[in-house]
């Protein structure tokens, strides 16, 4: 089957549901195996939960739940209801979930411990009438996903029924799926990464997955051998090389390995070669415009690069400034899309909305990166300091501010230093008050309440004083030289 980008991955599952319904869409390592017809009834079911709790077209429904079917079919439930879906992190903490909820204004909420209705709820509740199935149209809303606010406060960026459609439909054709593919799934399915690359397009092409509910170097060992297609961050690719039973006679079935959600280094893509006999395929994209660039499925694989514009989709480096466009060849600027994958602006933010579109409908990334003759997009960092750390984005600001209010803190700054495993280790520079003694297990565990795990800081270093500018800036950039070492990543002998 090829999925038509002009409806949406629950109706894709509805006419396979139809033609082939014993076909296994996922199975989990505990031998559990989902067809495609229970899974349309599984999400006809908590479909019409939610319709008897009055969730309508346009209604925000918050969830924050583990991995399970349960929650790939909640997702699809709300696409098939028309209701706006908001994954939430499982990590997130009470004082981050309360914001989220106050934002999205949520019809219903699900599996957060406190105010929500758990997930088994609505799978469980076989009363359920099957829901009408409203009439909504392409340019409507599927998801709000959160992204970390560089000022504090995250933004919901809007999904819209086309962008999801239209991107799972290219990257199926892209990277070749076909109904026999097999994807080894061990992301976590709160991102765009894991739910909407993932997912949909497996759902785009008629195949199946190995569900594991998390990454876990000796079960995909083990399960390799039955998977066709595996998606990772760059932290599963370097604990795999970690691995001793890792061989390239486990790879004999997989075709593809795709990389994303942090910059895979060269070192490892080369080891991964080295070892597999696998290019690893490295493809860039970001919560607001799902996948914008992919390496060839046929063609090189370049190390270090995101590939060229995946078909439909303009890519262009600008002025940051004045947004002109720059000569392609090795000038460095501003990342810039345009397609239709990109985002329709941030939820109740016009302001911000209309800061980053420039008046010809590109959306400014805040990726800085330049472009080879071959038009292969290099991405050279983050315009504001963000920190990739195990494929989830931290924004120093957000750990910078809790800790400059614990007590003995006069100031602090969070930088990403390079980490063999994590790719960047968020790490704190903190200066103390004058005669506060601090100690960096005791700062850690107060962040603990604070803040989810992947933002805390792996390690807290003290300084007198901060490097500054002549402006009184902190110079981050020297933090990163001064710290660079922090985690000493064995360089590899040559």
């Amino acid at each position: 089957m090829h999925a038509s980008p002009h409806t949406d991955p629950a109706s894709w599952l509805a006419e396979l549901a139809q033609r082939h319904p014993d076909r296994p869409l996922l199975r989990t390592p505990g031998g559990q195996c989902v067809s495609y017809g229970a899974m349309n009834r599984l999400t006809d079911r908590i479909a019409g939960a939610l319709a008897q709790r009055a969730v309508a077209p346009g209604d925000r429904v918050v969830a924050q739940i583990e991995k399970s079917p349960e929650a790939v079919a909640l997702y699809l439930a709300c696409l098939r209801l028309g209701a706006v879906f908001v994954p939430l992190n499982t990590a997130y903490t009470t004082t981050e979930i309360e914001y989220f909820l106050g934002d999205a204004a949520p019809k219903v909420a699900v599996g957060i411990a406190r105010g929500g209705i758990s997930l088994g709820e609505l799978a469980g509740n076989e009363s359920a009438p099957a829901a009408a199935r409203p009439s909504v149209t392409q340019s409507d809303l599927a998801a709000l996903l959160y992204t970390s606010g560089t000022t504090g406060r995250s933004k919901g960026a809007m999904l819209t029924r086309a962008n999801l459609a239209t991107n799972a439909v290219t990257l199926a054709h892209a990277w070749r799926f076909t109904e026999r593919d097999v994807l080894l799934h061990a992301l976590p399915i709160f991102h765009v990464h894991g739910l909407f690359v993932a997912i949909n397009t497996v759902l785009a092409s008629g195949s199946s997955m190995l569900f594991l509910p998390k990454f876990d170097a000796d079960e995909v060992v083990r399960l390799l051998p039955q998977a066709t297609v595996m998606m990772g961050v760059p932290t599963f690719y370097t604990r795999l090389l970690q691995h001793p039973a890792f061989t390239s006679e486990r790879c004999a079935t997989v075709r593809l390995f795709v990389s994303g959600s942090a910059p895979l280094l060269a070192e490892t893509h080369r080891a991964f070669r080295a070892r597999t006999g696998h290019a690893i395929l490295e493809r860039y994209g970001m919560s607001e415009t799902l996948m914008n660039t992919s390496n060839p499925y046929d063609g090189e694989r370049v190390a270090g690069s995101v590939g060229p514009a995946l078909p439909g989709v303009e890519v262009r480096i600008a002025d940051p400034e004045s947004g002109a466009s720059l000569p392609d060849a090795e000038s460095v600027g501003m990342i810039e899309v345009r397609g239709p994958n990109v985002f329709r602006g941030y939820w109740r933010m016009p302001e911000k909305t209309a800061a980053e579109f420039r008046r010809d409908g590109f959306f400014i990334t805040g990726d800085v990166g330049r472009r080879d003759a071959q038009g292969y997009l290099f991405i050279v960092g983050r315009a504001k300091d963000l920190i990739i750390s195990g494929g989830y984005n931290v924004y120093p600001v957000e750990v910078e501010t809790e800790l400059d209010a614990l007590p003995g803190v006069a100031e602090s700054a969070v930088i990403g230093v390079p980490h063999p495993d994590f790719g960047e280790g968020v790490t704190a520079v903190v200066v103390p008050r004058p005669g506060a003694a601090l100690e960096e297990n005791v700062l850690r565990a107060a962040l603990e309440q604070r803040l989810a795990k992947y933002k805390l800081p792996k390690r807290i270093v003290f300084v007198s004083e901060m490097p500054r500018n002549a402006l009184g800036k902190v110079q981050k950039a020297a933090l990163r030289d001064a710290y660079s070492g922090l985690y000493n990543p064995v360089s590899s002998s040559h």
